[in-house]
């Protein structure tokens, strides 16, 4: 919102929420109707291809929007190292109201308009006349409305909630209040309503227009400089014509330069062009690839996963993910992105933050849970992971944490084997499990007196279990063999606090602490109100509405990780996994050993000390009334 909301800054079908998207579905199935039903002088391309072209514009977008996440995350030619935030993110979900707006006042202006109707596919004459009115009353009107829009008076009212965003990204280009919009469409509408009325309007004309706008408000706010030093010096009157994301970044920044739209040439004219504008075009040209301090080294999940990177949709990625409807509508995109992950074999960056002059990356491996449980992808997988490990180790990386699968047992030994085949390795490898074992152990409820234990037994496991023994604490497990195995792990002095339970039900145990492999069976024998406590980096299937299910080993970050606005899998806000944290504690404190195969870290209440020390904290267990 503005700093002091004026009128009609809310958009009319905001009640409507995710369906306001309604209001199109009349125009869209007339239109189809008399395309696909009506007779030779009913049938009108230009009127159907309203609502496909509203569509195509959205995918635009969409693309815009990862490849300016993607590029800004690498670091070359960045404009601005300072990060978003989930406000930012927020306040940007609503960028596709313009194009439903714009879709609105395209149908009624078919309907309204004669010379919109039966509109030939191109007409060269309406063309030029577009783009001369564009560069003549267009440009020149809307400078001087931007200037006003920097008034106290509208800028508190209007504006201001554009420039809440500092670092822009593409879509900031369309977040502005329902007021502003009207204006910015009478302004657009100029050189379209002018050709309709002329009869020298095109479908051709009017579409590429809409293009040319959405291209330039996009490529103008990434964060990123895109445009080559030779294309100006090959045609230095470009300068004027067109501008370039770090000429409008100024603007972000300085509030009160480059005021202009998409052409510079009116800046030039009344002075207000930023002195700075070479010198920040030529420094964001010169900067190369970012080297990272750490890298976590994670992979996808379910092959829905792919929407939730920070690369891809921008609100989705913000949420604990879950599965949503348009999943259901995506599936062709689905099939194909596991098709591609079959050839594709590169990690790619989809993450960066930064902490305590630390540069973080987040790579992620092209591969899904599945794939990882494949016997014959296994060797694959594990090229893969090595060559991520060398890469960073190329790139001056100080720690990279093995996240989810990556670090798995049967896979390569909690990433011992890499550390054998490559001991001149100075990129030290992170596994995380004494900082997960921590995390689980200390968000055991205070006085607690027994505990039990069931799931597929890890490394954090039997590190759990043998502290929870020396400290005089009951361990309980389901299984013989899980049993057996725990006593291998547990201090000869502590063995007879580990027990093993045939009961069908466990009324005194009120904290299960469970990896994967559990299943309804089990669920059914805890009682009302157990609270379940994942040890492993993937949460259970909940199946009880009357338990509580903490999430998975985690922890908040503090609020001086910047650029942070997405979140991690299944994890809440401001949360990251306990792995991931691990690397980046591993390089706060300077450790110079690896974490790998089956010994761990440090002592636990030391690695914990040192987390809470650098404002990490655990998170907090969820109110029973959630799982209800």
């Amino acid at each position: 919102m503005a700093t002091k909301p004026g009128i009609l800054t809310d958009w009319p079908w905001t009640p409507l929420g995710r369906y306001k998207f309604v209001i199109l579905a009349p125009w869209a199935v007339h239109s189809t109707y008399k395309l696909m039903k009506g007779g030779e002088e009913e049938r009108d391309w230009g009127y159907f291809l309203i609502f496909p072209y509203l569509l195509l514009r959205m995918l635009h977008n969409l693309v815009w929007i990862s490849l300016s996440r993607y590029v800004t995350a690498r670091g070359k030619r960045r404009i601005l190292d300072k990060g978003i935030d989930f406000n930012q993110v927020d306040r940007e979900t609503n960028w596709d109201d313009q194009i439903l707006f714009n879709g609105v006042l395209f149908y009624v202006g078919y309907i309204l308009m004669e010379g919109a109707k039966q509109m030939p596919l191109w007409r060269t004459d309406g063309a030029v006349m577009t783009a001369l009115l564009h560069a003549g009353p267009v440009e020149l009107l809307y400078y001087w409305l931007h200037r006003a829009l920097h008034h106290h008076f509208l800028y508190s009212r209007y504006h201001s909630h554009h420039h809440s965003s500092i670092v822009t990204e593409p879509i900031t280009s369309v977040i502005h209040p329902f007021a502003e919009h009207i204006a910015y469409f009478v302004l657009f509408a100029i050189p379209m309503i002018t050709t309709v009325v002329k009869r020298t309007a095109s479908i051709g004309s009017i579409a590429g227009y809409i293009f040319y706008i959405d291209f330039m408000n996009n490529m103008g706010h990434c964060n990123f400089e895109l445009f080559p030093k030779r294309l100006f010096l090959l045609f230095p009157p470009l300068k004027l014509l067109c501008y370039t994301p770090s000429f409008h970044s100024l603007h972000h920044t300085q509030f009160r330069t480059n005021y202009s739209l998409f052409m510079p040439f009116y800046d030039y004219i009344y002075g207000t062009t930023d002195q700075s504008s070479d010198a920040t075009y030529e420094k964001s040209l010169e900067r190369g690839e970012e080297r990272p301090d750490v890298v976590h080294l994670t992979h996808l999940t379910t092959p829905e996963s792919i929407y939730h990177l920070p690369i891809c949709f921008a609100s989705f990625s913000s949420y604990p993910f879950s599965y949503r409807w348009f999943m259901r509508l995506l599936w062709p995109l689905t099939s194909l992105s596991m098709l591609f992950t079959l050839f594709y074999g590169r990690p790619f960056v989809s993450e960066r933050n930064s902490f305590k002059k630390l540069n973080l990356q987040s790579w992620v491996i092209p591969r899904y849970n599945l794939q990882y449980l494949l016997e014959w992808r296994k060797e694959t997988i594990g090229k893969m992971i090595e060559e991520a490990i060398l890469e960073a180790d190329r790139k001056g990386v100080k720690v990279l944490s093995l996240g989810l699968m990556n670090q798995g047992e049967e896979l390569n030994k909690n990433g011992k084997e890499y550390i054998e085949k490559h001991p001149e390795l100075r990129v030290r490898v992170v596994d995380g499990s004494s900082l997960a074992a921590a995390v689980v152990i200390n968000s055991i409820p205070k006085g607690t007196t027994d505990v039990v234990m069931r799931g597929s037994l890890t490394k954090v496991a039997y590190a759990i279990a043998s502290a929870l023994c020396r400290r005089g604490i009951q361990v309980t497990a389901l299984r013989r063999n899980e049993y057996e195995r725990l006593t291998l792990c547990v201090p000869a002095e502590c063995k007879g606090r580990l027990l093993y339970s045939t009961s069908k039900t466990l009324p005194s145990h009120k904290i299960w602490l469970v990896g994967e492999g559990m299943d309804e069976r089990d669920q059914e024998r805890a009682t009302e109100g157990t609270v379940f406590i994942p040890f492993s980096p993937f949460p259970p299937k909940e199946l009880r509405k009357d338990c509580i299910y903490h999430t998975t080993p985690a922890l908040t970050v503090p609020k001086s990780l910047e650029n942070f606005h997405s979140c991690e899998n299944w994890l809440p806000r401001k949360a990251i996994s306990a792995t991931r944290a691990a690397g980046i504690l591993h390089a706060l404190e300077g450790w110079e050993t690896h974490e790998h195969g089956s010994t761990l870290l440090h002592d636990l209440d030391f690695i914990w000390d040192a987390c809470l020390g650098h404002g990490f904290r655990p998170l907090p267990f969820p109110p029973i009334s959630n799982q209800v």
